[in-house]
């Protein structure tokens, strides 16, 4: 059904990507990983699990076009890493019986890219554009026209004796994926006509998500075992999965081949990631706030140098989990742990008024 414009593709933040192979915890993925995921993901929306909103919301749009016998307004789908907007795409493209493009903003550097992508599209297709955020302004001014009127103009010739022979399209479907939406120029925001905004999943859904991913990789998942996983996946599909694997890994080298929770207590220590869904450089980050700097604010390069990391690392692929977690906060002076952090470090009195290290992996 779908057909790659370019064969790193798709793909979220190049940051969060790379970070993907190194961190289980992170929402981003590589291109390896992607190819796992395909056959975890679900085909139709009566599928998906979760975002119940702009489910519902988006099975309305598709219902009416198909009655009409229309291609549907375009679709633009915002939120972050991990949560299903490359499978919304691509259960667009099912449930509309159409082909799909696949592509993304980086993957299009110029204008005649888009064209040639543009050109070569089927009536009714559906043209997925990952990181729709970081498309150069001339491809946008392009993407523009094409979305309204569906035509684009080719230029011919250059300086003054350039022409521009405008080309008539078929009509298809831009669906645009984001995990920045306030980088969209209004212009292009505009031209969806329907925006849908996915939002981190609850514990009960990441369950029902990783028994449907241990049905079909064959692994007999203990309904704790589930409770267990889900509850440090970050509110993350895409990090419960990766997370399943890792059990199911566990389970076979050195268990009994069934992900019930102590194998998965015992794998999700194996590779340190804490009750709260924390791993090592989380971990690191927040004792260097509350050990080294003395819980004094610490400038967000100075922070990274202590943890031995990069200054983007630190700000795009921690900082993000542990402000929603309440552990870190963001001061005029720097970063500062808040007391959460230093209960779940095991270092702030508990309720009792006695110091009781918290044991972070069950």
């Amino acid at each position: 059904m779908a057909a790659e414009f370019d064969a790193g593709l798709p793909g979220g933040d190049p940051a969060a990507a790379e970070a993907s192979t190194a961190r289980l915890v992170a929402a981003g993925a590589d291109t390896s990983e992607r190819a796992v995921e395909a056959a975890l993901r679900p085909r139709k929306l009566s599928e998906f699990v979760g975002q119940r909103v702009v489910r519902d919301q988006l099975q309305l749009v598709l219902d009416a076009s198909k009655a009409r016998g229309t291609t549907p307004d375009h679709v633009l789908l915002s939120g972050p890493p991990g949560l299903g907007k490359t499978t919304l795409s691509m259960i667009i493209a099912s449930e509309l019986g159409v082909p799909m493009r696949v592509t993304s903003g980086p993957a299009i550097q110029h204008a005649g890219d888009l064209a040639a992508v543009l050109s070569s599209l089927e009536p009714g297709e559906v043209l997925f554009l990952d990181e729709i955020h970081r498309l150069a302004r001339p491809v946008e001014e392009m993407l523009y026209v094409a979305m309204e009127d569906f035509r684009v103009d080719i230029v011919v010739g250059k300086g003054a004796g350039a022409n521009a022979i405008p080309l008539t399209l078929p009509p298809f479907t831009v669906v645009g994926a984001t995990t920045r939406a306030g980088l969209l120029p209004a212009p292009l925001r505009d031209r969806f006509g329907f925006t849908g905004h996915l939002d981190y999943y609850e514990p009960p859904e990441l369950e029902q998500i990783l028994r449907r991913s241990a049905g079909l990789l064959d692994i007999e998942l203990t309904d704790d075992a589930a409770a267990e996983i889900a509850s440090r996946s970050r509110g993350t599909p895409r990090i419960a999965n990766r997370l399943l694997r890792r059990v199911r890994d566990w389970a076979q080298v050195r268990g009994d081949g069934r992900a019930d929770r102590p194998a998965a207590l015992a794998a999700l220590e194996v590779y340190e990631v804490d009750v709260m869904g924390l791993d090592r450089l989380d971990r690191a980050v927040l004792q260097a706030l509350t050990g080294r700097f003395a819980g004094q604010p610490v400038g967000l390069s100075t922070l990274a140098a202590a943890v031995g990391e990069e200054i983007d690392t630190v700000e795009t692929m921690v900082e993000p989990f542990l402000l929603r977690q309440g552990l870190l906060v963001r001061t005029p002076r720097g970063r500062m742990a808040t007391p959460a952090a230093y209960e779940h470090l095991g270092l702030a009195p508990a309720a009792g008024g006695t110091a009781e290290p918290l044991k972070l992996f069950g």
